[in-house]
């Protein structure tokens, strides 16, 4: 397989798609000429015309709103908001429209939509634009979150959004971009609502996000040379939640460490303690732990901002009170 960056595995990913299907198209905020923010749209535009790439005015409301009534006519539009932290002003577009028409039209309505958006800290552009906002759209029925950590799932899973029915909101940390992998060429799918195991272990399961799926390896690394054996599970979709690998996993190892960047109040770090607090309590012989970003905004201080990132070290003191070390 060739190896590609994050945002070369989305790019491929929009050109199988848009060459398959001429209902597909791209619209967002300097995606077309230039090619994207982050560079996931590079070459698009080229390659598939103004009518099928178009650059939008700075209206993340209009964004989102012409991607409802497109889907709803029967295309299948994938918008790009540069920050997820802009949703703000398209929050009833999304959650009101696009989330609820199937419901409220008796299933006869389908919104084959995706909004894909950058979030997450990390190059110090500070609380607006920094943010992950994940739980926010978990909570909502009518949405499919997805959330890849890898340039080979973020490919397959954008593929898999594309052609789902529902509409997806799919988010990509900035810091992943530039991460390289071996990706497929050609055609596949990662399929919706079903997790990882990026790493098998014994001793304690973690369940990582996004970005934080690397830091948990990188500690797993570290800490099996102290004799821990630990479990690193990815969900990859958020919405619908692979509950029955984590709970496996839970079952195996009799342990769990739940890592994210979003704040730890009510992120979807809570909804999966929950979820196995309810559904494999007896299994557990250790209290569940979460490793999380503080109750805060996202500061722009660099010194400051790696203290609100979740770390590696965090994870590991937190592997070591589960298991006694």
């Amino acid at each position: 397989m060739p190896t590609m960056s994050f945002a070369q595995a989305l790019n491929d990913a929009h050109r199988v798609e848009m060459a398959r299907d001429s209902n597909i198209y791209v619209a967002g905020e300097d995606v077309g000429v230039y090619g994207g923010i982050f560079g996931v749209t590079q070459g698009l535009l080229d390659q598939f015309g103004e009518e099928r790439v178009r650059d939008t005015p700075i209206t993340e409301s209009a964004i989102i709103g012409t991607a409802v009534g497109a889907a709803a006519a029967g295309l299948r539009p994938v918008v790009e908001l540069m920050f997820v932290d802009f949703i703000g002003v398209a929050l009833d577009q999304l959650y009101n429209q696009a989330a609820k028409m199937k419901y409220m039209f008796g299933g006869k309505a389908r919104i084959p939509m995706v909004m894909r958006a950058t979030c997450g800290a990390g190059i110090g552009a500070a609380a607006q634009h920094s943010q992950c906002l994940e739980a926010w759209f978990m909570h909502v029925p009518g949405l499919k979150v997805v959330m890849p950590s890898t340039p080979y799932d973020a490919k397959g899973l954008l593929i898999s959004s594309i052609r789902d029915d529902n509409p997806v909101v799919f988010l990509e940390h900035k810091m992943l971009y530039g991460v390289e992998g071996e990706v497929d060429e050609g055609e596949y799918s990662v399929p919706l609502g079903k997790a990882d195991i990026k790493r098998e272990g014994n001793d304690v399961t973690v369940v990582a996000t996004a970005q934080m799926v690397h830091f948990a390896l990188s500690a797993a690394d570290k800490l099996s040379s102290d004799g821990v054996s630990v479990e690193v599970v990815d969900p990859r979709t958020l919405s619908p939640l692979d509950e029955e690998t984590i709970l496996e996993s839970v079952r195996k190892t009799h342990r769990l460490v739940i890592v994210h960047e979003e704040v730890k109040f009510a992120g979807s770090g809570a909804e999966i303690a929950a979820i196995v607090a309810e559904k494999a309590f007896d299994y557990l012989d250790a209290p569940i732990l979460r490793v999380a970003a503080p109750f805060a905004p996202v500061p722009f201080s660099p010194s400051l901002e790696i203290e609100f990132i979740p770390s590696e070290g965090q994870i590991i003191e937190a592997v070591k009170t589960v298991t006694g070390g």
